[in-house]
């Protein structure tokens, strides 16, 4: 395939242990002993009250490490294309409706049916950033990092514009668990640009290959890249975190995978 290139301009993360990018950055460069805990998940303020009870962890995450990769960036959301990646969605929510079909009332909730869907934290985008722009949803189970990635920088080499990409997954509660195992929550937001700008972080080029992915450098954090499909990203956030230039793999597909090479901008 044609190589893909667009450059990051703003990065927000969430996970075990990592409440933000900064936290997460100064963890993958080895700055900061990394010591896993449960993953937060911050009420979004930018929500109105009613909308932000309703939400539940996927939504907290996606729109948490989303607002935070723009602010990064120095952007505002109301005018950026949004893509958003999971391999599970609301998977509490999934369970809850599981329960209640099992149970002798079978009825179902408006707002438990409308968080079910896989496009739930792209309305909830909409509303918390008043955002009129495009929004995307993919789901490719363990591939759907590198799916949404690649579906990201098609558009901003297509559309010559900036974008949003959102990746995210939150573990499953039993007996859900059992038959597909999260480790915890992670989520990951990317601003990306079609030109170098004063903003640009990282050159990013994208092709495929059939080379195995790469791997992180330490034990305990291969463990949460192979626990969450989001998770998938941390070789390409590990050469970030210490702007180095480097060439990653990251899981794809089974016959095929995501090749980054990846430049500092500054």
């Amino acid at each position: 395939m044609q190589k893909l290139l667009a450059y990051i301009e703003g990065i927000g993360a969430i996970g075990p242990g990592i409440n933000n990018w900064k936290e997460g950055q100064a963890v993958l460069c080895g700055d900061v002993e990394y010591h896993p805990q449960k993953t937060v998940y911050p009420a979004v303020s930018a929500l109105p009250p009613t909308e932000r009870r309703r939400t539940g962890k996927v939504v907290k995450l996606a729109l948490s490490v989303g607002l935070e990769a723009v602010a990064d960036a120095g952007q505002t959301a109301n005018d950026l294309p949004a893509i958003f990646a999971s391999s599970g969605g609301d998977t509490y929510n999934c369970h809850a409706i599981f329960e209640t079909l099992a149970s002798d009332d079978r009825s179902i909730s408006p707002t438990r049916f409308h968080n079910s869907v896989a496009n739930a934290p792209a309305g909830y985008w909409g509303i918390a950033t008043g955002s009129m722009a495009p929004s995307t949803v993919v789901c490719d189970f363990d591939a759907s990092f590198g799916a949404g990635l690649l579906e990201s920088l098609a558009q901003v080499a297509v559309d010559n514009r900036r974008c949003v990409y959102i990746s995210y997954d939150i573990d499953y509660p039993e007996p859900l668990n059992s038959a597909r195992t999260i480790s915890d929550g992670f989520g990951v937001g990317f601003v990306l640009a079609p030109q170098q700008s004063a903003s640009s972080l990282y050159a990013l080029e994208l092709t495929l290959t059939q080379e195995k992915a790469s791997s992180c450098t330490s034990q305990i954090l291969e463990a949460l890249r192979l626990g969450s499909p989001a998770a998938r990203v941390l070789p390409m956030l590990q050469v970030v975190a210490g702007n180095e230039t480097a060439r990653v793999v990251l899981d794809y597909l089974d016959t095929s995978r995501i090749s980054l090479t990846l430049t500092p901008c500054r």
